[in-house]
This record gives C-alpha cells, structure tokens and sequence, in this order.
C-alpha cells in the first residue's frame, strides 16, 4: 500500500507521521476488501440462509472501515473529534463482525480469514484511538 509514502509527502504532515494511524488506516482498507469479499463468498454458499447475519455484518463492517480508511488518511485541517468517534465505531464493527464470522469459521474458510482480518482492524483501531480525544 502507498498510505505511508503518500501522507509522508503532504505538505501539513511535515514528517510528523502518526505511525499508528497510518498501520490503523492500511487495515481497515484491507478488512474493507476482506468483508466485502467474505459477504460475496456466503451469498454463493448453498446454506446462504443461514449466512444472513454474517452478510450484513460484513457488509457493515466494510463500508464503516472503508470510509474510517478515508477519513482518517485526510491531512488538510482538523477534525480529531470525528475521527476519534470514527475509530472507536470500526473497532466496534469489527469486534462484532470478527464474533459472527467466528461462528461460521468451522465451516467456512472465508469467514476464518474475515474474522483474522476483522481482529487485526479491530486491534490497530484500539491502537491508534489511544492518541484521539473521544469526547
């Protein structure tokens, strides 16, 4: 991913690089692709009825980090508060996409995979929230 090197180059960034939103920021585009993926694999299961809830969580899940990715990778001006909000709300989504895709995991290789996907966002959105004021 380019993430790094291109806020490097952003002229208010100055090389003061916040490390761990950058990290925070490459996840939740991988876990993005990655639900939006695993969604797609439960609609051509043969049991999909079962895979309902694991549809809409993956669903959910992508579009939150997809535009917690986009938010968080702006540099122009401030707006902490939302992004702080922002974070907090996809590490929200991924804990409960990352249970749902647990329960199907036995069975499915792709909600195994989505659900590592999901922990890892979850955890580097814990990561990088501890340098924004939620309030």
């Amino acid at each position: 991913m380019h993430v790094q090197q291109m806020i490097s180059t952003h002229p208010y960034v100055h090389n003061d690089l916040n490390r761990a939103l950058l990290a925070c920021i490459e996840h939740c585009f991988d876990c993005a692709q990655t639900c939006n993926t695993c969604a797609d694999a439960c609609l051509a299961e043969d049991e999909v009825e079962e895979l309902k809830q694991c549809i809409r969580l993956n669903l959910d899940c992508a579009d939150i980090c997809e535009a917690v990715g986009t938010i968080a990778s702006r540099r122009t001006g401030s707006n902490t508060i939302v992004i702080g909000h922002a974070l907090e709300t996809c590490r929200l989504a991924c804990e409960i996409c990352e249970r749902e895709c647990r329960v199907h995991a036995a069975h499915h290789e792709h909600c195994k995979i989505c659900a590592v996907a999901c922990r890892e966002c979850k955890d580097a959105c814990a990561v990088a929230l501890a340098g924004f004021t939620v309030s």
